[in-house]
């Protein structure tokens, strides 16, 4: 028998639900006649985002008539009678319009993405209504290489993937003041690597649908000491002296301190302090014997590096009074600009004690 025969006789004995189901099979693929296609043409696109409630509208001719819900080869709704066991679907009407008869569709997953049909039966003609429902997905980054440790002048690669509909663009960039960006991809390769492209390299997925999905990798590059300061200052006996080291590394080294060839260890006034990149000696009461050329050794696994300096011996000056000729007397205190002037005259043949005082410090 005609399908569409058979929904004019179910609609003409009043069996509106058997009429339903009839014409939804008639815009079921298997079940159209040989030579027939339904137009796709009319097709109403809904854009939803994921987790989000879509919306799919359609709307009955009058009161009287009936609708249904088709999702690809399923039956949502029959009229109010609901098919599916999906608890996230109903049928939406309007406040005051009777005539709404719209699919809602609650925390939409990428698996409603498809094509529904709302078949509309009315005066024994079935109109269906065609909607494509897209499911948008925000960009989702599920995988991306760990953090690493290379040697300087080894390559590198780092991966990135992520999800997302539409398919999210990946770009990298490496965490820095200039924050230098690299071409788009999945992958980041790297010639090379220098001891200034270590660090943190972000990966950003992107999509038009949210904010990027942003994850980082550390990039750890490994490179023999060298040494770059190294400082020492002239020190008078019986002073302390500092002399300081400081050389870039990593791993950080360890440092050593030699006096010719000797290794100098703490002990008898002699401090040795190591930080990171960083070694300061420390010798107190300066002696003769202590004065000479110093070495700060830096090493690690990779290399070894060193620097020297002289610690040489200050004259400290000494500060002495001057007399001009005698009866002339110069106050130590003054500047040489600031020079005062022959003390009031006096008599020195009345105050011999003063002409003698005066006498022995012109000699």
């Amino acid at each position: 028998m005609d399908i569409m025969i058979a929904v004019q006789d179910a609609c003409v004995s009043g069996q509106w639900l058997t009429a339903i189901i009839l014409s939804l099979c008639c815009f079921l693929p298997s079940c159209l006649p040989a030579g027939q296609t339904v137009d796709y043409s009319s097709v109403e696109s809904v854009v939803s985002r994921q987790g989000d409630t879509a919306l799919l509208r359609c709307y009955l001719l009058d009161g009287i008539s009936k609708g249904a819900w088709l999702n690809r080869s399923s039956i949502i709704f029959a009229g109010n009678d609901k098919w599916s066991v999906d608890p996230r679907v109903s049928i939406v009407s309007s406040v005051g319009d009777k005539h709404e008869y719209s699919l809602q569709i609650q925390k939409v997953d990428v698996t409603d993405d498809g094509q529904y049909t709302c078949s509309i039966q009315s005066e024994r003609n079935p109109r269906p209504k065609l909607l494509n429902l897209i499911v948008k997905v925000p960009p989702k980054i599920y995988d991306i290489s760990s953090d690493i440790t290379v040697n300087e002048g080894s390559n590198v690669s780092l991966i990135c993937t992520a999800s997302g509909k539409p398919e999210p663009a990946i770009s990298w960039r490496h965490i820095t003041p200039l924050a230098r960006k690299y071409d788009s991809g999945e992958y980041l390769n790297i010639t090379g690597i220098t001891r200034d492209q270590a660090g943190d390299y972000e990966c950003s997925a992107l999509n038009d649908i949210a904010s990027p999905d942003t994850k980082t990798v550390k990039v750890t590059v490994n490179f023999a000491p060298s040494i770059h300061e190294m400082k020492s200052h002239g020190v008078g006996l019986g002073r302390t002296a500092l002399l300081r080291c400081e050389a870039a590394a990593v791993p950080s080294p360890t440092f050593e301190w030699y006096k010719g060839e000797k290794r100098i260890i703490k002990g008898q006034g002699i401090d040795i302090k190591s930080l990171s990149s960083r070694s300061v000696l420390t010798v107190t009461n300066m002696t003769e014997d202590r004065y000479g050329n110093y070495t700060c050794v830096a090493s690690n696994k990779l290399g070894t590096a060193n620097a020297s300096v002289p610690l040489i011996p200050i004259i400290e000056p000494t500060t002495t009074s001057a007399v001009s000729s005698p009866g002339q007397y110069m106050s130590p205190c003054c500047t040489p600009n600031q020079q005062r002037g022959p003390l009031p005259h006096t008599n020195l043949s009345r105050n011999p004690l003063l002409h003698l005082d005066l006498f022995q410090l012109a000699g």
